[in-house]
């Protein structure tokens, strides 16, 4: 990840538009802000969601609130609650995020 002509700037999460996606079950609620070739979301996942798809996408992602576990595609689960990060490159091991309680979290990609 390069960090390119991004001037100094705040965001106010709580201007920022809201869009719904959908899960195999559930939905995730997103408030998307992109700096040159990064995208950072907070996101707000619904208690009972589990995505659609084995995401390869790199991300940095930290858990505000809730517990969110994650499955790599080799079938280790990983379970974050508040105050806990992971990191994944792009295309080095695909994962699936669900929870049960809900969570929000902070993701940079």
């Amino acid at each position: 990840m390069n960090m390119n002509h991004i001037p100094f700037g705040i965001t106010n999460w709580a201007e920022i538009e809201t869009t719904k996606h959908t899960g195999e079950t559930g939905f995730t609620l997103w408030k998307t802000q992109h700096f040159d070739n990064i995208r950072v979301r907070m996101v707000e996942y619904s208690p009972h969601y589990l995505a659609d798809h084995l995401c390869t996408k790199g991300h940095i992602l930290l858990c505000l609130e809730g517990e969110l576990s994650t499955e790599l595609d080799d079938g280790r689960v990983f379970t974050l609650t508040a105050g806990m990060s992971y990191q994944v490159a792009d295309h080095a091991e695909a994962h699936r995020s669900s929870t049960v309680l809900g969570a929000k979290l902070f993701i940079v990609d």
